[in-house]
């Protein structure tokens, strides 16, 4: 039988997918995404506990750093599109558009 946790992280990530289709805005397709990956960990966590190994904690750890990485990584380069487009849509950001030459 799934275990409740199981059943929350299943939940979780469904929750996330959504939110990355959806949402058009980067900054929800960026917290959509980390949810996705806290899910993930969530269910490694749970299922290390299950068979009483500790793996599953080591790679819960593991996705943390990646996760808080990945959001740093991802913040400054919403930054950046910020500053250059003033706007994080991303069905506009997806346009090209014509850029001035470098003299």
């Amino acid at each position: 039988m799934i275990s409740h946790a199981m059943i929350f992280a299943g939940l979780l990530f469904t929750i996330g997918a959504i939110g990355v289709i959806v949402r058009r805005d980067l900054v929800f397709m960026l917290i959509s995404v980390e949810l996705m990956l806290s899910a993930a960990g969530l269910a490694i966590a749970v299922g290390g506990s299950k068979w009483s190994q500790p793996d599953g904690q080591v790679f819960l750890i593991m996705i943390f750093v990646a996760a808080a990485t990945g959001v740093a990584v991802g913040i400054s380069l919403l930054l950046a599109v910020y500053q250059d487009r003033k706007n994080v849509d991303a069905d506009e950001l997806s346009l090209m558009r014509e850029r001035e030459p470098i003299e």
